[in-house]
């Protein structure tokens, strides 16, 4: 997959941050932002995903296996 850059404008502190973060984990800045884009994205993906399924069992519905009485068996 071909990769493109970007421009990314942040404040001093947090630029610094960021340089002592990427050393620790002997990685680049760039790597590390692209690695928790990734993150966040596969995440909302999974999100989506389960929503999905979710909705579509509530919308067919879940058999409990009861069978409810009659009016008079429902009433003694």
């Amino acid at each position: 997959m071909m990769k493109r850059n970007i421009t990314l404008k942040l404040e001093s502190q947090l630029l610094r941050q960021a340089r002592i973060l990427a050393a620790e984990q002997e990685t680049s800045i760039s790597a590390l932002l692209a690695k928790q884009l990734e993150k966040t994205i596969r995440d909302r993906e999974g999100y989506e995903l389960a929503r999905r399924q979710a909705l579509g069992t509530i919308r067919k519905g879940l058999d409990l296996g009861f069978a409810p009485g009659s009016r008079d068996e429902l009433h003694e």
